[in-house]
């Protein structure tokens, strides 16, 4: 029988519109980020891509932060070009890094290399220093991925594993359409704060089946499973 995950893992709060999220969530890891900027100097923020986060992205972009001392990342990334309408780091870009977020240092987990697995090395170089996180913001998509956890991804148990000493991994999978590079389960569990950011009713329907029993196969599960605290899930219809 698998662990089991009840409505406890999560601290849901509910949106009446996108925007209203965009604005609470971009609130909510500033606030993050000025913490760790006045009890470290710096700040460490791991950023998820798709088409779900350009609000917030944007309405983080225009949030009064010492920019220059946060340093930005992706929680995962497909293995395209950043002139690629498919690259997460072109997303961010365009909707994050501009005006006085332009000053934030980014980190992007592509490289110039043919395959994911030439550029582990240097991008393990480059991580360990900042870890851990100071924020970590997830999406999911409907078929229960979050990060590049995807169903029958090829380095999946690899990427979940709790003890795995791994930062980054490969992953191919047949809903992730390139290759991809993905934070390990194990660093993100590590960030100061976590949080979920999922919009529409399919994707509810899909954490609530996460939490369910019927959900034991759903990647994002394992996320549930596993964290120390209730992971704030920011979500809208």
């Amino acid at each position: 029988m698998p662990p089991s995950v009840t409505d406890a893992a999560i601290a849901l709060q509910a949106f009446p519109d996108g925007n209203a999220l965009a604005r609470a969530l971009a609130q909510a890891v500033a606030d993050d980020l000025r913490a760790a900027l006045a009890e470290r100097g710096a700040a460490t923020l791991a950023l998820s891509g798709g088409n779900t986060p350009k609000r917030f992205l944007q309405a983080l972009s225009a949030q009064r932060l010492d920019w220059p001392k946060v340093i930005v990342t992706l929680v995962d990334e497909r293995w395209v070009p950043e002139d690629s309408p498919r690259s997460n780091a072109a997303l961010l870009r365009a909707n994050l890094l501009r005006d006085e977020a332009a000053a934030a240092q980014f980190l992007p987990l592509h490289r110039d290399a043919d395959q994911p697995e030439a550029a582990l090395d240097a991008l393990e170089t480059v991580l360990e220093p900042l870890l851990p996180l100071d924020v970590a913001v997830l999406g999911m998509g409907s078929d229960g991925h979050t990060a590049s956890f995807f169903p029958g991804g090829d380095r999946l148990a690899e990427a979940l594993a709790p003890a795995s000493t791994a930062l980054v991994l490969p992953m191919r999978a047949p809903g992730a359409g390139e290759p991809r590079m993905t934070l390990t389960l194990p660093v993100l569990l590590a960030a100061r704060r976590r949080y979920l950011h999922i919009e529409g009713g399919e994707k509810r329907r899909v954490l609530e089946q996460a939490l369910a029993p019927a959900g034991a196969a759903l990647p994002v599960r394992a996320v549930l499973q596993a964290v120390p605290a209730p992971l704030p899930v920011y979500w809208c219809p």
